[in-house]
């Protein structure tokens, strides 16, 4: 039988199953029935482009807990990076 999941009612972008949720310069990224969520903050912009991001993969009952942090040059780079470090910390074993 298949386990039921607590769903934020309303529709989000959703990126490999999990909901990308973009708020001004905040960008949230992940299932918060998992482990751990990933936060993006967009630091600097470089011709109306994000620049500087800060990666914080956090834990999802508690955001004050930071379990990794890093920094990215660009969008693309910084969610990338974000993923896998989120991918690796919800599959680990405590």
């Amino acid at each position: 039988m298949a386990e039921a999941k607590n769903l934020v009612s309303g529709k989000y972008l959703e990126y490999r199953g999990w909901p990308l949720v973009r708020e001004e310069n905040t960008i949230c990224y992940g299932d918060m029935n998992e482990k751990c969520i990933l936060i993006l903050e967009i630091m600097t912009y470089k011709d109306e482009l994000p620049d500087k991001i800060l990666i914080q993969v956090v834990d999802s009952k508690d955001q004050s807990k930071i379990i990794r942090q890093g920094a990215g040059k660009g969008l693309y780079e910084a969610f990338n990076l974000g993923v896998i470090w989120l991918d690796h910390e919800c599959r680990k074993e405590d």
